[in-house]
């Protein structure tokens, strides 16, 4: 298996046991430069939050979703970066208008 397989491979394991294990999940919204709506699904994992799901919705109405069972296409990825609501520029949000947005 070559390597770029493998890492994929222990990602998609990795997202997939936080999101598979997670009692305490948190959701955020946050608005990007181009008017587009990000909306992200994050656990805790040694001591960092960490994005298990997101989904950009664009300005145009489309909507992109990224979890472990799709990590990335040409429209972007699922963010291998822990965030932290005190620093980064998030607005929480009840856990049923993330699902609407997932869902949709």
């Amino acid at each position: 298996m070559a390597d770029l397989e493998r890492i994929k491979a222990e990602n998609v394991a990795y997202f997939r046991a936080l999101d598979e294990a997670a009692m305490q999940r948190h959701h955020f919204r946050h608005a990007d430069e181009e008017g587009g709506l990000w909306y992200i699904e994050a656990v805790p994992d040694r001591g960092e939050l960490v994005v298990i799901k997101q989904a950009e919705l664009t300005s145009a109405g489309q909507l992109h979703r990224y979890s472990w069972e799709h990590l990335e296409d040409e429209h972007g990825f699922l963010t291998d970066q822990a965030i932290d609501p005190e620093e980064d520029p998030l607005e929480a949000i009840p856990a049923e208008e993330f699902l609407r947005v997932w869902t949709r």
